[in-house]
């Protein structure tokens, strides 16, 4: 079985991780994502858990702002910084305060070429990318790209009530063995459906070095109880 990150692995956003994608619901923007910034540093403060966020493009500026823990974009564009008017640079990306990106989510995919440009770009503005992958072969082939952190999240699953750890563990372990033979310092994150303190358990026993979070916070009638429940799952 795989083994299981040390709380004291030296990552560049922590491990094990936890980190929690506000995607652009309504709910989760400007104020609102601030105080759910706010929410996720407390928690995992009181925790011992090393969490992160990452918000809407217009909110990366403010959450970097006010908050310890890392921020990050959900998307950056393989364009340098000039005349690109609507991109979101790697330079902007660092300018507005934020540690890294989120890279090829299932919901703004690239091509293979534009991902090892994007990921080129943030490591030479000194941030942190965060590659997701859809599947094993996927994971497999992004992970030349040698990221620090490499999200497994099947689109089937995302947003749904069914966790990839629990009903298709085949793909998180997996994706462990074929990132740690192609790219051992790269650590493999678990996304897609992870709802509770099980769910995390178990990716955590399958080897990865955290979590990749949405809806089950962005969505939930309670956020903060959400949150917490996730958090212990990594006891």
């Amino acid at each position: 079985m795989p083994r299981r990150a040390p709380a004291t692995s030296r990552a560049p956003l922590g491990a094990p991780l936890f980190l929690l994608n506000l995607k652009v619901y309504p709910s989760c923007l400007g104020a609102a994502a601030l105080r759910l910034g706010r929410l996720l540093e407390r928690a995992g403060a009181q925790s011992g858990v090393c969490v992160a966020i990452a918000p809407a493009p217009t909110d990366v500026g403010l959450l970097a702002r006010f908050l310890s823990i890392p921020v990050l974009a959900q998307h950056t564009d393989a364009v340098d910084a000039g005349a690109h008017t609507g991109s979101v640079t790697a330079e902007a990306v660092a300018a507005s305060g934020a540690r890294g990106s989120l890279v090829n989510h299932s919901e703004h995919r690239v091509d293979y070429a534009v991902a090892a440009q994007i990921v080129a770009r943030l490591e030479g503005a000194g941030l942190v990318p965060v590659v997701c992958a859809q599947d094993v072969p996927d994971a497999r082939r992004l992970a030349a790209l040698h990221p620090p952190y490499l999200a497994v999240e099947p689109p089937e699953l995302i947003g749904g009530s069914r966790a990839v750890s629990t009903t298709r563990p085949e793909v998180v372990s997996g994706t462990v063995a074929a990132v740690e033979r192609r790219s051992p310092r790269t650590r493999v994150l678990c996304g897609a459906g992870v709802h509770d303190a099980n769910d995390v358990r178990r990716a955590l026993e399958l080897g990865s070095a955290g979590v990749l979070v949405a809806s089950a916070v962005t969505r939930a009638a309670q956020p903060r109880a959400a949150i917490y429940e996730l958090l212990r799952g990594f006891r």
